[in-house]
């Protein structure tokens, strides 16, 4: 079980998982030990599982996303997971239900680069057809 002080120190990191543990300490009123204590406790129980970049707003506005709707042969789906997972421009990738099978979100530095990496998803094995939207602005991002 979560405590509400675990809460805000998750609360903390999910907006800056760089905060120093004398940052954390002072932010929540608790002694470093406490902290580390804390994170430690979280991390083995699996709900902090790592500690990510978060792109800031103008490298985000630089690439060119898009939503890739992804349709894989029912016998190929654990093995086309795989070699999705591999491609490091790959940034979600969600299974979904209707005609599609999976949704990958893909980010790209160019239209030129975009376009190669989504003929390398629609040549996998195991890639029925795909099809693409490419997202022209954000509105809101939560």
């Amino acid at each position: 079980m979560i405590s509400p002080q675990d809460e805000k120190l998750l609360a903390i990191l999910k907006t800056n998982a760089r905060a120093s543990v004398s940052d954390l300490a002072r932010l929540l009123n608790l002694s470093r030990s406490t902290v580390q204590s804390r994170m430690l406790k979280l991390e083995h129980a699996g709900v902090i599982k790592g500690y990510s970049v978060d792109y800031g707003d103008d490298y985000l506005a630089s690439l060119v996303s898009a939503h890739v709707s992804i349709k894989v042969k029912q016998k190929l789906t654990t093995k086309t997971n795989l070699e999705l997972k591999h491609i490091d421009a790959i940034s979600q990738l969600y299974a979904i239900s209707g005609e599609f099978d999976l949704i990958a979100i893909v980010q790209a530095s160019n239209l030129e680069q975009l376009s190669h990496l989504l003929d390398d998803i629609g040549n996998l094995d195991g890639v029925e057809r795909t099809t693409s939207s490419v997202i022209l602005e954000t509105k809101f991002k939560r």
